[in-house]
């Protein structure tokens, strides 16, 4: 097979696994109804049904991208890929919310091995700059053209097969990408891989899996109890103690020094804000389609196809515009139009034409559509070539913290909402709406020549998109 079709086959093979992993993201929120109905589940426990994941992704992806440069990326993607599929088919006969949790963490342990990893496999494959920076926006458009068309699929699937066809259909799937992955993808190791630390991943789940649990709970157990309080303390010890403890260390898990690169901070302080408001947009937005209006799973789901449309007209168009021009235009897009959905949909009512709804959400997928792309080129970009999957890890860790997050505060909006129809409070909007406007200042900000020096400075000479990057600030 030509060198150059062998390398489209590998990032096809690469770009389907990635897509099934991040329709788990947003295709479970139009099952949230029916799961709360056949399962019994409370809305803190179908928030659990999507942090679960998002966590256990969050906490493990660093490591994953680290195992993979030191052990070999074929075989870790491909380790993936078998507890992802292994994960959704139990998700599918789940006969509790307790254990549907529970497939859903298992699930998320071989997701931490697709994302960093895929990413890093591309871009030891596509070599030359320009041609990775396309290659990489086709990548970040998939992932978020699969973010956009869960809701989609899901509500078409759980109207047409109940909500357990949404794990089902990853195992065929993964099944196939694993023989494709051994047929085409090729082995592939840093050349100096950091030795394993321990303490720092410790240290990072501890510190996620309090702060989230404390967000999601607190309402519950009170903000001011010593069980939430606790958490929030320990959240806080255990970033004290990281920070210095990782800076010390000859190969940390984190790298603290590429945070001085303000392209490389800002994408990934972005890909937390933008993703927060994505999941809570989807968290939102499922619950009022279908508790708020009546409409059914399926008839929720094709309600949000013009958002799945316009993001997947959107998603190639923002990796062309990086390759050719930086990511100041579309980071400024996507900040504008996620910030117009927020307010466009601050006062919906059970009875807001649908008008209004279609016109929140084609901005909301212009804004998402735009906003993968310029992100995972500026990770990437401030990192060695042999430091690929750490580079990779953090833009990935940043989106599922992101993720979390969102979930984990408008879901506690929600629950504090009690007197509304779900969805309709016009908090979780507003928020929505100044995560918009943050993307929208980090843009300005953060691909100025200022920003530019700083990460110029962090990369040295080996820094794998300089003509990207240089490109930046027009």
């Amino acid at each position: 097979m030509p060198q150059p079709v062998r390398r489209r086959v590998v990032l096809a093979v690469c770009c389907m696994s990635l897509f099934i992993v991040g329709l788990d993201n947003t295709i479970v929120n139009l099952a949230l109804p029916s799961i709360r109905r056949e399962l019994g589940a409370s809305v803190s426990s179908l928030q659990w049904t999507i942090d679960a994941y998002t966590l256990v992704l969050a906490s493990l992806l660093m490591l994953s991208g680290s195992t993979a440069d030191r052990i070999g990326r074929r075989r870790t993607f491909q380790t993936g890929l078998a507890l992802f599929s292994l994960g959704s088919l139990l998700c599918g006969i789940a006969p509790n919310i307790g254990s549907l949790v529970a497939f859903r963490a298992l699930q998320a342990i071989g997701g931490s091995m697709l994302n960093p990893v895929a990413l890093s496999i591309v871009t030891n494959i596509f070599t030359e700059p320009r041609e990775r920076a396309r290659a990489i926006g086709v990548w970040a458009g998939v992932v978020g053209l699969s973010m956009a068309v869960g809701p989609v699929l899901g509500g078409a699937l759980v109207g047409w097969a109940g909500w357990r066809s949404i794990f089902w259909i990853n195992v065929p799937v993964g099944i196939a990408a694993i023989v494709l992955t051994a047929l085409f993808v090729p082995e592939s190791r840093s050349p100096h891989p950091r030795r394993l630390d321990p303490v720092g991943q410790l240290l990072v789940i501890v510190l996620l899996a309090s702060l989230i649990y404390g967000i999601i709970e607190g309402r519950g157990a009170g903000w001011g109890s010593p069980e939430i309080v606790g958490c929030f303390v320990i959240a806080a010890v255990a970033l004290a103690v990281l920070l210095p403890y990782e800076r010390r260390r000859r190969d940390p898990l984190l790298d603290l020094k590429f945070f001085r690169s303000v392209p490389f901070s800002g994408a990934t302080l972005t890909a937390v804000t933008g993703l927060a408001a994505l999941s809570g947009f989807l968290f939102l937005n499922s619950l009022y389609l279908q508790d708020a209006r009546g409409l059914s799973a399926l008839d929720a789901g094709l309600l949000t196809l013009p958002m799945a449309v316009v993001t997947a007209v959107f998603a190639p168009l923002s990796g062309r515009l990086v390759g050719a021009r930086g990511p100041r235009l579309p980071l400024l897009v996507a900040g504008a139009g996620i910030a117009a959905s927020g307010i466009v949909l601050s006062g919906i009512s059970p009875t807001t034409p649908i008008s209004v709804l279609i016109l929140g959400y084609v901005c909301f997928g212009a804004g998402f559509g735009m906003l993968n792309a310029p992100i995972t080129n500026a990770a990437v970009s401030g990192m060695p070539r042999d430091r690929a999957g750490l580079a990779a890890a953090v833009a990935s860790t940043s989106r599922q913290v992101g993720i979390s997050l969102g979930v984990a505060v408008i879901g506690v909006v929600v629950a504090a909402s009690e007197g509304l129809p779900p969805g309709t409070g016009r908090t979780g909007w507003v928020i929505i709406a100044g995560c918009g406007v943050l993307v929208f200042v980090l843009g300005l900000v953060t691909t100025g020549r200022w920003a530019l020096a700083t990460a110029a400075r962090v990369s040295g000479p080996d820094h794998l998109g300089e003509p990207v990057t240089s490109a930046s600030g027009n």
